[in-house]
């Protein structure tokens, strides 16, 4: 095992020894992990590999079953995470903890107001806009959480741990929502944070950034440390294999698919107000990726399809005019969507795995009352066929790693037995071993002859799974790619609007 060389400074906080069990399951075995002053220490593994879990220790959420947390060389003196906050401990959370109810101003001040007995609403108003701008964010401070889409949401997220004036802080998945110009605007406050001697702990399933930005890595693995290593020791390939054990030297399927006759053919679709006069068509065993940059309408476009945002225009399926005004009406025309936002639209997060499992097809298990026995049954098949790994049956989806809700996810909508599948960011938040397990479950569907449409900001994503791209720009169709013109390249040059050939990445648009 390669190791990280030990700075000469006493780590600020650190883990020793650590061991977190749940019940009978040990799920930390013998953790030591270091944070120090201006470093970016990233923590990577699969999900369910125990970053969540080390996080939530650091954070003060959760007690370690043995062990130690020093903060400074002693005990840490926190049990809770808002006694965490106050000894400087910050955790920026991948599952959000706003209130939505709330607006944003009153969220970055939430427990922590100003003026005493009579607020000073005003001072906190103009302290919430001089966040937002360091964040180059157009949040207006006065919007309500629940108005905002998710990638503002984040943004609100960040600005609320900046007003903390954390010594430590924890980011879990902070870029996983954020178009690429807010991903910029994040690097640039974490290098500030770190010159000002912050000590950062940063997690991401994109190991471009890993690489880009932490000064060390500790890579986890079933709950173990497996691999240390410094700033250039790694490379994004020896990293993705030591997270998973093996070499992944083709995380894409082949393309093998056939299209055979059109299944869905749509014209002169709108989606008030952003996308206008869409028309394309969807052959079956064919996987259709729709790019475009965030805001461009690509979501806008899946939720009118299925009934979940009014919209006007034609759907054909199979030539037949068909009325999609619910998505029990998509539903009874063999079409299906899963949700880019899992947690907050796809998945009740307090209810077990059966439960969310047939939320959708009640009726195929009882009317009035649900045949428990048929439901458990289905809930076997899935576990087996979309390898969801749950320490219990009976456990609460919220406790789940993102991977394995994904998969719950996608057993859910398939569950229904759609020939349409619309599938909005397949992967986002999941590590590589289970993207790898997600595409080969696309690619079979594919396989099977169904319709797959595949929304994604990931470009790799997009290339490696399509057999045709549509680009969106503005709410409109800004091309259309296939074959040889299905390269990088041609995909932003549509997306920017430009004919002029491009240049750099892009692999989050």
């Amino acid at each position: 095992m390669s190791a990280a060389p030990e700075r000469a400074a006493a780590p600020v906080l650190e883990l020793v020894d650590v061991r977190k069990s749940f019940g009978p399951i040990e799920i930390l075995h013998g953790i030591d992990f270091a944070l120090h002053a201006g470093e970016v220490h990233a923590l990577i593994g699969e999900n369910g590999a125990g970053k969540s879990t080390i996080m939530k220790i650091l954070g003060g959420f959760l007690a370690p079953s043995s062990g130690a947390v020093r903060l400074d060389g002693k005990p840490a003196p926190y049990s809770s995470g808002a006694q965490a906050e106050a000894a400087g401990v910050v955790v920026i959370h991948q599952e959000f903890n706003l209130a939505p109810d709330l607006t944003v101003t009153e969220n970055i001040f939430l427990g922590r107001e100003l003026g005493g007995l009579f607020l000073d609403h005003r001072a906190m108003r103009a302290g919430t806009q001089a966040l937002l701008d360091e964040l180059d964010s157009p949040i207006r401070p006065e919007a309500r959480i629940r108005d905002l889409p998710v990638s503002d949401r984040q943004m609100v997220e960040i600005a609320k741990a900046l007003a903390r004036k954390a010594r430590v802080l924890i980011m879990d998945e902070p870029s996983a929502v954020l178009t690429h110009k807010e991903v910029e605007v994040l690097f640039r406050q974490i290098e500030r944070l770190r010159a000002q001697g912050v000590a950062l702990l940063y997690t991401s399933h994109r190991l471009e950034e890993i690489t880009r930005l932490a000064d060390r890595v500790t890579v986890l693995r079933d709950g173990a440390v497996v691999r240390r290593a410094g700033r250039g020791e790694l490379t994004e390939d020896g990293m993705a294999t030591a997270m998973v054990g093996r070499k992944l030297e083709d995380i894409y399927p082949q393309k093998r698919h056939h299209a055979g006759a059109v299944a869905l053919e749509v014209k002169g679709f709108s989606v008030p107000p952003l996308v206008k006069d869409i028309s394309f068509s969807l052959r079956r065993g064919e996987v259709l990726g729709i790019s475009g940059l965030v805001g461009s309408g690509r979501t806008e476009l899946a939720e009118g399809l299925v009934g979940l945002r009014p919209a006007t225009g034609e759907i054909l399926r199979h030539g037949v005019p068909v009325r999609v005004g619910s998505v029990r009406e998509a539903a009874a025309c063999g079409m299906a969507y899963l949700t880019e936002d899992r947690k907050e639209h796809g998945l009740l997060l307090d209810k077990n795995l059966a439960v969310n499992l047939t939320l959708s097809t009640l009726a195929r298990f009882g009317t009035p009352f649900i045949d428990a026995g048929r439901e458990e049954a289905a809930l076997t098949r899935a576990i087996g066929e979309f390898d969801i790994r749950a320490p219990r049956r009976d456990m609460k989806v919220g406790n789940l790693s993102g991977g394995n809700q994904q998969k719950l996810l996608l057993a859910k909508t398939m569950l229904g037995d759609p020939e349409i599948v619309i599938i909005d960011e397949p992967t986002r938040g999941i590590d590589v071993g289970t993207k790898s397990q997600i595409y080969a479950f696309i690619d079979a569907l594919a396989a099977e002859g169904r319709s797959v449409v595949v929304i994604s900001s990931d470009m790799p994503e997009i290339l490696g799974l399509s057999d045709r791209v549509l680009v969106m720009r503005h709410g409109r169709i800004a091309g259309e790619l296939e074959g040889e013109r299905l390269t990088e390249n041609a995909v932003v040059r549509l997306v920017m609007g430009t004919n002029e050939q491009a240049s750099g990445s892009a692999a989050h648009v």
